[in-house]
């Protein structure tokens, strides 16, 4: 069964920079270790304070466990915002990627 966790948050103004940072080290992980069954995404709002994750991932366990770039953006997490963040967390019913300009 695939899962998600959705996280919004906003961070404080001279934070957002790092924040960002941070969740690009993230991606750059991810890729090179490819920890297979997690589809992620991650969007900053145009405030440039906001952003929101998205991780899609199979059954119960943490996609992130072994991902020490997931661990060191947390690290400091509660400096960098400007209040707690909303968690939601839901059960995938069904999705849809369109084509892209350009694909064939």
């Amino acid at each position: 069964m695939r899962r998600a966790a959705v996280v919004q948050y906003h961070t404080t103004a001279d934070s957002a920079e790092d924040n960002r940072n941070l969740i690009k080290d993230v991606l750059i992980d991810l890729a090179a270790r490819d920890p297979g069954g997690l589809d992620y995404q991650v969007y900053q709002f145009d405030d440039g304070v906001g952003f929101l994750h998205v991780a899609v991932f199979d059954g119960t366990t943490d996609p992130f466990a072994d991902c020490g770039t997931h661990r060191e953006f947390h690290r400091e997490l509660r400096q960098r915002l400007a209040a707690p963040p909303i968690v939601s967390r839901a059960v995938l019913i069904g999705s849809y990627v369109g084509s892209r300009c350009g694909d064939a």
